[in-house]
């Protein structure tokens, strides 16, 4: 046997079958009013409360984190200013020294020509 292609009739018959099982399908489905249904609502919303408030703890550890690299920084940035400022000093002191000692021989020199 060939083919046998379907009639109008038969063409109109299974979209109306496919339409009425569509239907039921919908139909079969729990109201929104069902136990099963409210509980696994209620459930979803408890996740994304935990979630929003995992990603809430997340954000504010990473700030105070940022926060304390931050405080790092800056002590680190005075610390290094204050041993600049100490090796500065420590260099004009020496400088000084050597300038007193240099006036010294220099007066010396002079005294021993008179």
């Amino acid at each position: 046997m060939g083919f046998k292609e379907p009639s109008f009739r038969d063409r109109q018959t299974a979209a109306q079958n496919a339409r009425k099982t569509i239907l039921e399908k919908f139909k079969s489905q729990p109201s929104p009013d069902d136990p099963e249904v409210v509980r696994r609502a209620a459930e979803r919303q408890a996740a994304a409360t935990a979630r929003e408030e995992s990603r809430k703890a997340r954000e504010a550890a990473r700030t105070e984190q940022k926060a304390r690299e931050a405080e790092l920084a800056a002590q680190a940035a005075a610390e290094a200013l204050r041993l600049k400022a100490e090796q500065e000093a420590a260099e004009a002191a020496l400088k000084a020294e050597q300038k007193a000692a240099r006036d010294a021989r220099y007066a010396a020199r002079k005294a021993r020509q008179k």
